[in-house]
Parts: structure tokens; C-alpha cells; sequence
């Protein structure tokens, strides 16, 4: 078993539960970018940062009865959901993981919304850039998703809050 891995069960263990696939690649590179040790490539696509290493590293955690993935039918698309098995937490009892205590921090995020996270998260990614910068970005790569001035604002206070907490 990979350190990576053993540190994302550690996440569920702390969160309980995922509910999205996106909200999953938020939660992850959010925490990262606040110094949470995960290693995870990232680069920038349709819906913000994505790691191609976590969605294939989630896929085998499910594959090793690690990690229990719900597929939930909403209709028009499918939602899913993942949580630590009873084999995970088994797993992880006798394997030591490097993850600090995140709970609150991943708690806190879980409760936003998948689109906010998006929101956010591409904040974090282009976060080098001027602000003035940073807003002409989301405004021209997240276009479709009508985000205003005043969700900017929100999305960098939450960061804001995030970081002061983690210090």
C-alpha cells in the first residue's frame, strides 16, 4: 500500500463522507494548497484544478474494498458518494499515515457547495496573479457558471478563514 493512498483513507476517516466527485478534487487541492501534505498533481481544466492522480487513485481504493463508492441516479446525471469501507478502517489501524487532524477543515468544505469549491479552488490556482488578474480569469474561464463580484469576495473571504484557521 502507497503512503498516497493511505493518506487519502485518512481523509475519509476524518470526513466521514464525499458526496461528488468534483467536490472530492476541490476538497483535496483546497487542503493541499493549505500545506495538507497530499502530493497530488494538479493542472487546470474544465471545472478548475483536477488531479488525474487522485481520480485514479480513488478508483483504486474502491477496486482494493478500501473505499465504497454510491453511484446515486439524479435524473439527468449520476452523483456519487465515497466513504472509508470497514475494510479501510481496518487498513488503517495497523498502517501508519502522515495526515494531520483535518476534520474540521474537510468538514467545513464538504458543507459548500460544489460549485463555491470550484470557485475557490480556482482562486487558489491562479493565486500568484494580481487580484484584478485573478477576477478577469474566472470571469473569462468560468463564463458559464455566472459567478459575480460579490461570489468572489465570499470565496476569498472563505480562503481567508481557511488559512487563519490552519496556522
Amino acid at each position: 500500500m502507497l503512503k498516497e493512498h493511505a493518506k487519502l483513507m485518512a481523509l475519509f476517516l476524518q470526513a466521514e463522507e464525499v458526496v461528488g466527485r468534483k467536490k472530492l478534487q476541490k476538497i483535496v487541492y483546497i487542503a493541499k494548497k493549505l500545506n495538507v501534505p497530499f502530493s497530488e498533481r494538479y493542472k487546470f481544466h474544465m471545472f478548475g484544478p483536477y488531479s488525474e492522480e487522485l481520480t485514479l487513485r480513488i478508483e483504486e481504493l474502491c477496486n482494493l474494498g478500501f473505499l465504497l463508492e454510491i453511484k446515486e441516479d439524479k435524473g439527468n446525471y449520476y452523483q456519487y458518494r465515497y466513504s472509508l469501507s470497514e475494510e479501510g478502517k481496518r487498513f488503517l489501524q495497523f498502517y501508519e499515515f502522515d495526515l494531520p487532524e483535518v476534520k474540521e477543515l474537510v468538514r467545513d468544505m464538504n458543507e459548500q457547495s460544489s460549485r463555491f469549491l470550484e470557485l475557490v479552488s480556482t482562486l487558489l490556482y491562479f493565486e500568484e496573479l494580481p487580484q484584478e488578474d485573478v477576477k478577469e480569469k474566472v470571469f473569462t474561464l468560468k463564463r458559464k457558471q455566472n459567478y459575480s463580484e460579490s461570489d468572489i469576495e465570499e470565496a476569498l473571504a472563505y480562503i481567508a478563514r481557511l488559512k487563519e484557521r490552519q496556522h
